[in-house]
């Protein structure tokens, strides 16, 4: 059913608000792929967000909610429906406390910690996204996530803005609370720090940036890895013994090791392709679509499921398929 046009008056009316019919989606994700939305929507306005879900919901419109697209997967023909978007994006601290909204890029919320001599995000330089998808999927990167330094999350539930602990979050490797509940929403985390020189947090930083450089370049068009990695002790016995020592890294085996084995390295599907030097990369080369990355992440879950019996799990979030 189409977005009543009462419905797009109704948000359009809202104070510090922005609204358009027939946004590109492509131009919201990393793989630059995605068709139109019916409407999209955003503001760095509370209020205006929380009453705009009100109307969007009381309508019965169909709606979905993105952050800064880095792990988005829109369909080719977009989203018939609402897109919204929170975009605030304040950064502050006292002492070693920070405060953060949810729609500030992660990388501004680690280039600030540095700047204010104060340790714990700088190993997540150069990862892509808002800090309010990196609380929802518990981003990280080298043998660090961002739960560590999360002391409270302040969201909205659908009727009343609500604060969670660390531990009401319920953290996991690249999970959430909030990944259960898509309908809570992530305005802002407080974060508890350390003290340490600006100067050393630049170097590890940049040491990172680096290597993350190397392996998905700034230019790449791809949503960094397509596959959680898997841990250790959640395989079973027959699987584990094919696992190499080598390989396991503080617990868990990289999804790319088994990607490997089955031959994913090189594949293509017309623009969509996997990198030849890693396994778990998918990137656009041109003008690639949603169905064919579908199609390829599909294969190789396929070609793992067969020879290993086990069921690979997306980091990417999927909009707009029926399927999904």
């Amino acid at each position: 059913m189409p977005v009543r046009p009462e419905t797009i008056d109704r948000l359009a009316n809202l104070p510090n608000v922005t609204i358009s019919r027939g946004a590109m989606l492509s131009g919201y994700t990393r793989f630059g792929i995605g068709g139109p939305a019916e409407v999209y929507f955003e503001t760095s306005d509370e209020p205006s967000f929380m009453e705009a879900l009100h109307v969007v919901r009381s309508s019965g419109s169909r709606y979905v909610v993105i952050g800064g697209g880095t792990n988005l997967i829109v369909a080719d023909d977009g989203f018939p429906g609402i897109v919204l978007r929170f975009t605030a994006s304040s950064i502050e601290s006292e002492g070693v406390r920070v405060g953060v909204a949810a729609g500030a890029e992660l990388q501004a919320l680690v280039d600030y910690c540095i700047g204010a001599g104060l340790r714990g995000v700088e190993t997540m330089t150069g990862i892509p996204g808002s800090v309010g998808a990196a609380v929802y999927g518990n981003a990280g990167a080298y043998g660090h996530s961002i739960d560590e330094r999360i002391s409270q999350v302040r969201f909205f539930d659908g009727s009343s803005i609500r604060t969670f602990s660390n531990a009401e979050c319920e953290f996991r490797y690249r999970e959430s609370i909030f990944k259960r509940h898509k309908d809570w929403i992530v305005f802002s985390a407080g974060l508890d720090m350390d003290v340490a020189p600006s100067t050393e947090l630049r170097r590890t930083a940049a040491g990172i940036l680096k290597i993350r450089l190397e392996k998905y370049p700034a230019a790449m068009r791809c949503a960094g890895s397509i596959f959680k990695n898997l841990i250790l002790a959640e395989l079973t016995p027959a699987v584990r013994k094919q696992v190499p020592e080598r390989v396991i890294r503080e617990g868990k085996v990289p999804s790319a090791y088994f990607l490997e084995q089955v031959g994913a390295k090189g594949i293509e599907n017309g623009d969509i392709r996997v990198a030849d030097y890693h396994a778990n990369l998918i990137y656009n080369a041109g003008h690639g679509t949603a169905r064919q990355v579908c199609e390829i992440i599909n294969d190789l879950k396929s070609r793992v499921e067969r020879q290993f019996g086990l069921t690979l799990e997306e980091e990417v979030q999927y909009v707009g398929f029926e399927i999904w």
